[in-house]
């Protein structure tokens, strides 16, 4: 008897041990699982923190960008009639020629910006510099020298009332601004129509001064002042193009000068908030190239003013064509 339970003991010895040995495997793989799913937390949590941070760091170059007045207070075109409002949003991109040793600059890029409801396209119409128009308490000039006459406020009432629609936000930069974001983005490559000096038929890479160099010519061209307003929008493409590239978006050093240059050179109205802009590039996020259009404001030919200056002959009519497409946000079959 004595020796029967002598053998039974070793046994629930051996019995326990086991058990314990499972209860023991089965707290290891829960407690590895335990520390790799702290890791992850804990990289998720850097992780997130660098995004929020980068995110914090480009809002804070949006909310340096300077804001300025320069939205007319007018709500009517120059016949009374109410400006249209709600159908897409329209921007005016304004470019002076001030410069270090400039006195009374006047905008040598006028670009109505048109943004339908959708989101789905993009159309920029270039302004003549030289089209001679009626500009509010100045009688007729240049379209241009609205910016001489009244800065912004003034240019952009003169706009609102050749197409009859209420310019929504106003953005502007100088010759330092094209030369500043032409560099941070490494340089752009453009397709030039004809040549002149310095720049050959077909694609041209060219850095900041170069930039400015391009957009600015107009003597050596066919069209003189048309020619380059096609120009200027051709940079304009080629400045879409290369920051919409990944290579720009995903990298945080090139964006960051991109935006830091955009920002020292460019002033926005006062209305154009950071959240604004932030909403705006969201809803247009598919917008690709395909998407985006540019076209030339109509004219009627080229003339000389009273006073023996060059000008672009206002045309009403042509005018009154692209002021309904822009009032009922049909620039797609104004086009075609």
């Amino acid at each position: 008897m004595l020796d029967e339970m002598m053998e039974e003991i070793p046994t629930e010895s051996r019995r326990e041990r086991r058990r314990a040995a499972r209860r023991g495997a089965a707290r290891r793989p829960a407690s590895r699982r335990r520390r790799i799913l702290i890791v992850i937390a804990s990289f998720l949590a850097v992780l997130l923190i660098g995004i929020l941070g980068y995110a914090w760091f480009l809002n804070s170059k949006l909310d340096n960008i300077a804001r300025e007045p320069m939205l007319p207070t007018a709500t009517t075109d120059a016949d009374g009639k109410k400006l249209v409002t709600g159908q897409g949003t329209n921007y005016l991109l304004i470019g002076s020629d001030a410069g270090p040793d400039r006195v009374g600059a006047r905008a040598d890029v006028i670009q109505l910006v048109h943004v339908p409801k959708d989101h789905s396209a993009v159309w920029l119409i270039h302004f003549p510099r030289d089209l001679y128009v009626e500009i509010p308490g100045h009688g007729e000039d240049k379209v241009n020298a609205a910016f001489a006459f009244g800065g912004a406020p003034l240019l952009t009432e003169t706009v609102q009332n050749l197409v009859g629609v209420k310019i929504d936000h106003v953005a502007k930069t100088d010759f330092e601004g094209f030369k500043a974001l032409t560099d941070a983005l490494g340089g752009v490559r453009v397709n030039a129509v004809e040549a002149s000096p310095g720049f050959q038929q077909g694609w041209n890479d060219l850095d900041g001064a170069q930039a400015l160099a391009f957009v600015r010519e107009r003597y050596a061209l066919s069209e003189g002042d048309i020619s380059r307003g096609q120009r200027q929008q051709e940079w304009l493409r080629a400045i879409m193009d290369k920051t919409l590239d990944p290579a720009v978006l995903l990298n945080p050093i090139t964006l960051a000068n991109v935006m830091d240059a955009g920002g020292r050179y460019t002033v926005l109205d006062e209305t154009l908030s950071s959240e604004k802009i932030r909403s705006e590039a969201l809803k247009m996020r598919g917008i690709r190239g395909g998407d985006i259009h540019f076209i030339t404001a109509p004219f009627a030919g080229f003339g000389t003013s009273p006073s023996g200056a060059s000008i672009d002959i206002f045309d009403e009519a042509a005018m009154d064509r692209l002021g309904d497409a822009l009032q009922s946000d049909d620039m797609a079959n104004y086009t075609e």
